[in-house]
């Protein structure tokens, strides 16, 4: 077996463990199963070309790795966890900014819309203590939205299913609880995990289809 799918079997028995440990209660082997997902992404990303792009997005998952312990480890370490994926969205922010720093805004309105909206369904059911800090993370989510969807591709699509599964959690801790919510919740963020990481792969083929079409030789 190749080692890209071998990654991809690993990812998705580690995804399956972590859905049946969510059905049947088991904290324990959700803390143990939870990271092998985004840690395979981790490995995948070492085979790609080496950019700046590559070291923040590796970054961002590191940080991501890290709050996906903090979430799962059992007590309470919501605001530790908030603060680990706080880093990974700057991260992905840094990458994007490294891919372009056009204004694109259309994108602001949108990013700024949903973070502006976001922060105000939250803020109307009373966050408390929680407010600074969630009122920066929101922030920080926004602009990376913001840069993604400038960026375009795998990144944007990466980007909003984060931005979801974040709104989700939100929703869940500060609004209304629902059963279905914590396998929508890591869903949408195994789904945006990748598309970002993909996006390592993907960027400059555009690019590169433009360069091989003014020269026909470097295809031989």
């Amino acid at each position: 077996m190749s080692r890209p799918l071998t990654l991809i079997a690993l990812a998705l028995i580690g995804a399956a463990l972590y859905l049946y440990a969510l059905a049947s209660q088991q904290a324990l082997l959700g803390l143990a199963v939870k990271p092998i997902p985004v840690l395979a992404l981790i490995v995948w990303l070492n085979a790609a070309e080496p950019s700046r792009y590559r070291r923040w997005i590796t970054v961002g998952l590191w940080f991501s790795l890290l709050g996906d312990i903090l979430l799962a480890v059992p007590g309470d370490l919501f605001v530790f966890g908030l603060a680990a994926f706080l880093c990974a969205h700057l991260a992905y922010l840094r990458g994007y900014l490294t891919e372009s720093r056009q204004p694109a805004a259309w994108a602001l309105l949108i990013s700024a819309s949903v973070g502006g909206a976001f922060l105000t369904v939250l803020i109307s059911h009373g966050l408390g203590e929680m407010l600074i800090p969630v009122t920066v993370y929101a922030l920080a989510i926004s602009a990376m939205l913001w840069r993604a969807l400038a960026c375009g591709g795998l990144a944007a699509l990466g980007a909003i299913a984060f931005v979801f599964s974040d709104s989700l959690i939100g929703i869940d801790r500060f609004v209304s609880q629902f059963q279905a919510v914590p396998y929508l919740i890591i869903l949408a963020y195994w789904l945006g995990q990748w598309g970002i990481a993909a996006s390592v792969y993907t960027r400059r083929f555009p690019q590169t289809l433009i360069q091989s079409a003014a020269n026909p030789k470097k295809l031989s």
